[in-house]
């Protein structure tokens, strides 16, 4: 019966808090006007969408939180390598962070009603709720921006040859990394977004060298420091770009060739393990089980009788 209430109860709490993001905070106008680049006259119909009310209702409880400018800093950096460019992205990861620091421990508590630990076996399951709730979209953030620095670095291969194709048929430093944005937007999107984000800075403005600096921040990817430095460097001082770009992707392939073979090195080391906690047991078992079988079914009795 307590379980019963208890889940009509948090049932009850969400459908409230649901309809109140719903009505209050959530604003499909603004929404709307945002992604179509429209007006939208008040007496026009409105679709609205529940993740466009959820994720308002969850970036306003992130308003909520305290946090330090460098926390808030550290974690724009953070989101900006996952991929997540959006200002309000800041508010939605706080916003989660409060919203599974509660609802995670509820439904523990509901969870574990059933079989009625001691008092403190709940108030140490609920402060562990409560903690994996609060660190688990820091976590999941830092998990997606590995994810993409792994695409990055997987493409860019690819990427480098088509800027070397590109500059070598006559276009400049610009206009490859633009072409390139433009060729490698299915196979790699992530890089392509990249690259067309420095296309947009040098059209703003920006100098190049400071275009390039701001990628290889955003990206971290090592990889792509040391082919922003090279070009970089080959603008200072007026060398070849083709030439460059060629010298680097040489490098890179003898890298990746050195990085696979240190793979294939350590390879023997790691089946030590594997084999001798999970092969060798299974061997024994299948050379030895049924030597001692017959021990102890024939061997044993005869000795038994002497």
């Amino acid at each position: 019966m307590e379980l019963v209430f208890s889940a009509a109860l948090f049932l009850l709490v969400a459908a409230g808090m649901a309809w109140a993001g719903t009505r209050l905070w959530a604003r499909p106008k603004a929404a709307l006007e945002r992604v179509t680049s429209t007006v939208v006259e008040a007496d026009q119909h409105l679709p609205s969408h529940p993740s466009l009310a959820f994720r308002e209702m969850v970036r306003r409880l992130g308003a909520i939180l305290p946090a330090s400018g460098r926390d808030t800093s550290l974690l724009e950096r953070r989101l900006i390598r996952a991929g997540f460019r959006n200002p309000g992205a800041v508010r939605v990861i706080h916003g989660a962070r409060v919203l599974l620091a509660v609802l995670l421990p509820l439904a523990a508590y509901l969870a574990t009603a059933a079989w009625t630990p001691g008092s403190d076996m709940l108030g140490l399951l609920l402060a562990g709720a409560a903690l994996a709730g609060f660190c688990g979209p820091g976590y999941w953030v830092g998990w997606m921006a590995r994810r993409r620095q792994k695409r990055i670095r997987r493409g860019l291969p690819d990427a480098l040859d088509l800027l070397v194709i590109c500059v070598e048929s006559g276009l400049g430093l610009d206009q490859a990394l633009m072409q390139s944005a433009k060729e490698l937007e299915i196979a790699h999107g992530d890089i392509s977004a990249e690259f067309a984000l420095v296309n947009l800075e040098l059209k703003a403005g920006k100098r190049r060298s400071e275009a390039l600096r701001n990628l290889a921040d955003r990206t971290a990817v090592e990889e792509l420091k040391k082919l922003v430095a090279v070009l970089i460097q080959a603008d200072r001082f007026g060398t070849s770009i083709s030439q460059t770009l060629r010298t680097h992707s040489d490098f890179m392939r003898v890298q990746a060739r050195q990085k696979a073979e240190e793979k294939a090195a350590k390879l023997g080391v790691k089946l030590v393990f594997p084999i001798f906690f999970c092969i060798l047991p299974t061997l024994f078992v299948v050379t030895v089980g049924p030597v001692a079988v017959r021990i102890m079914r024939d061997l044993l009795p005869m000795m038994n009788n002497l």
